[in-house]
């Protein structure tokens, strides 16, 4: 409890650190100016998209857009949190690439009107706040804040046609994937379409079932966690592209429970599992197995660091008053013993002691030099003197 305190603590200190820093910059001229700019340009925008963003507003009560409300709120506190004074000069290339956007923005919008196409008219609001910010604030502010900006595409619904696209072969793979789940857990169950056929029963993998609703969710729930988390791009592009997978495989895992609670239990209790409980573990169940691949990133993959660790001595701390007695300064290795011992202030080099016979060891009898090979004299057997002759 007291830990959580501290947390929460710790984050209202964080927001007013914050706030007080921006009250702090808003004194200067250039930065009262360049926000002033930036609220009236995007009240202007508001007003010009009103219709669009109204139907935005409807779609999020269709359970596929149902976080689309909280979309617009994590951008806002994106950018409060990661907020950078202003620029004491803005560059006109800035300014140009701005200008440029922000028209480029209308033109697109007049162009889809022609052809009533209502969602692209609607995605054309990001590109014209981040030419605001780019415009205003030149490219030092729209560095920071082009993130937090394109995240607002999340908060509109996806197009028509795309929806239709999409629903067919997202059925057609639930349904297959789910089929060979149910055949792997050893119950009698064949396709028929977009149906699982379980004995007498079919289970139809209906729209709601495709997993489309899921998929968009957790998208944006993905994106958001990069944004909010410190790791490598490449990290960051694993964790995005994991998400429909992971996704897909949630959904999945729904029908094949529902099947199987269909053969082991009763009807009710697997509809009530499929439109009650499976909602609630949908999600947890997709950010575990999210969490399960950042961790397994981080044991496969590491940084190696280039900073050298500090040198840290562990022997004694030697004695700066100068010793009188003729000890040794360092202990008596074979290294010391080659190289003449220890020393003594004032006096040079000094023999090392046997510290376990208190004897000063004499230094080492140098080999005598190996003498050359010479071979033996010959052997001259004796000369015996001649015997006189007896006449």
């Amino acid at each position: 409890m007291d830990q959580i305190s501290a947390e929460d603590s710790g984050l209202v200190s964080a927001f007013m650190g914050r706030l007080r820093q921006l009250l702090h910059d808003l004194r200067r001229p250039e930065e009262a100016t360049a926000w002033t700019g930036i609220v009236v340009l995007t009240g202007l925008l508001v007003y010009s998209y009103w219709p669009g963003l109204l139907n935005a507003r409807s779609s999020w009560d269709n359970p596929q857009y149902s976080h689309g409300w909280i979309v617009p709120l994590f951008t806002l506190g994106l950018l409060f949190s990661w907020r950078q004074p202003v620029a004491d000069e803005i560059p006109l290339s800035g300014r140009m690439a701005g200008l440029g956007l922000l028209a480029a923005s209308f033109a697109l919008r007049l162009a889809v009107a022609r052809y009533r196409i209502v969602t692209i008219d609607m995605y054309t609001f990001v590109p014209a706040i981040a030419g605001v910010f780019l415009m205003v604030g030149g490219w030092r502010m729209f560095r920071w804040a082009w993130a937090p900006i394109a995240f607002l595409i999340f908060m509109f619904p996806l197009p028509d046609e795309a929806t239709r696209y999409l629903l067919g072969p997202l059925q057609t793979l639930a349904t297959i994937v789910s089929t060979y789940a149910l055949q792997t857990l050893g119950l009698d169950a064949y396709r028929e379409g977009n149906q699982i056929v379980l004995g007498d029963m079919h289970l139809g993998v209906v729209d709601a079932c495709s997993g489309l609703r899921m998929l968009t969710i957790f998208v944006a729930l993905s994106v958001a966690l990069v944004m909010l988390g410190d790791r490598d791009w490449w990290e960051n592009v694993v964790v995005i592209a994991s998400a429909i997978p992971i996704a897909l495989i949630v959904n999945s895992i729904r029908i094949t429970v529902t099947g199987l609670l269909y053969q082991i239990a009763s009807s009710e209790v697997a509809e009530m599992v499929f439109h009650d409980l499976a909602g609630w573990v949908m999600m947890p169940l997709a950010l575990g197995m999210l969490f399960l691949l950042q961790q397994t990133l981080a044991k496969l993959f590491f940084t190696e660091s280039t900073e050298l660790a500090p040198i840290t001595s562990t022997g004694p701390t030697p004695d700066p008053t100068p010793s009188r007695r003729p000890v040794a300064t360092r202990p008596a290795t074979p290294a010391t013993l080659l190289a003449g011992g220890g020393t003594q202030a004032g006096k040079g080099p000094l023999p090392i002691q046997n510290l376990a016979s208190g004897r000063t060891p004499q230094p080492p009898v140098p080999p005598k030099p190996k003498q050359a090979f010479s071979p033996p004299p010959p052997i001259v057997p004796p000369r015996t003197p001649p015997q006189p002759r007896q006449g």
